[in-house]
């Protein structure tokens, strides 16, 4: 067998190094402001209220900014980092692997998208029986220089009855399942079924995954005396919110995917401090 050559295989231990594109000087003169990876999926494990742990599957985005005379950013950083380091999902777990992201690729700012399901078990309002309803999740977090942004974001489906429909109809009144999504900063920890029990205590009725006859009579029977408008499903939400001292910034979005018209019902409300109420 002939002997191999240094250039015919590569080695833990080979000799010379391939070019780096990437850090070839771009002339250009546009800086990127986000530039990495989306659609990594990862497993988790996420802490809940009741001190509870669950595991899921997170899909992750890791961005940071380019300069305008740099070519690229090394895309495989990204990936490294994200495995050496157990965010937590804390924002002091959040912050430090932003920092490490800065550090590693040279970048001003950091970014970070965490969007995973997450479960609660739920009883069924009448029979009790329990089962698993999902609910989808978004950690959005930025660090610029050392200063951390993180918003906590909460899509919360329900179900919600038209008051103008039940004041002027003979027997009934149209329904639909709205989704409501919230997005919070807070001071200190908002636990992610925090918001899942504001959004569920300002509609008609919450959803479950499971029911049974009299589960399903008492849900439409509680919507029908609990009409709201998607006006009122957002300014319900809002004012919980706001009695949540813990919360310092809220937008909330409230959509009903309507069932007797060919378009969809909304309604946005972004915090807005007290001092600048009319």
């Amino acid at each position: 067998m002939p002997p191999i050559s240094e250039n015919r295989g590569l080695t833990a231990n080979h000799s010379f190094e391939l070019h780096d594109l990437q850090s070839e000087t771009d002339d250009r003169a546009i800086t990127i402001d986000k530039v990495g990876i989306r659609g990594l999926e990862i497993p988790i494990s996420v802490h809940d209220r009741d001190g509870d742990c669950q595991k899921t599957i997170a899909r992750v985005g890791m961005f940071v900014d380019l300069p305008h005379n740099v070519r690229g950013t090394h895309m495989s950083r990204f990936v490294a980092i994200l495995n050496e380091h157990d965010a937590g999902y804390s924002p002091e777990g959040v912050s430090r692997l932003l920092a490490a992201m800065q550090t590693r690729l040279g970048a001003h700012s950091a970014h970070l998208e965490v969007t995973f399901p997450f479960f609660v078990r739920k009883a069924a309002p009448t029979t009790r029986i329990t089962s698993l309803m999902n609910y989808q999740v978004r950690i959005l977090a930025n660090r610029i220089h050392e200063t951390l942004d993180l918003i906590l974001e909460v899509q919360v489906p329900v179900k919600t009855l038209c008051p103008c429909s039940k004041s002027i109809s003979k027997y009934g009144a149209h329904s639909q399942r709205s989704v409501v999504t919230i997005q919070t900063r807070s001071q200190s920890t908002v636990w992610v079924r925090d918001l899942i029990e504001i959004v569920e205590a300002s509609c008609s009725s919450e959803l479950y995954a499971f029911l049974k006859r009299p589960d399903e009579k008492h849900v439409t029977e509680s919507a029908y005396e609990n009409p709201v408008f998607v006006e009122d499903l957002a300014r319900n939400v809002v004012l919980r919110l706001q009695q949540n001292n813990r919360i310092t910034w809220y937008q909330v979005e409230a959509e009903n995917q309507e069932s007797i018209h060919n378009h969809n019902a909304y309604a946005l409300i972004r915090h807005c401090p007290p001092e600048n109420r009319s």
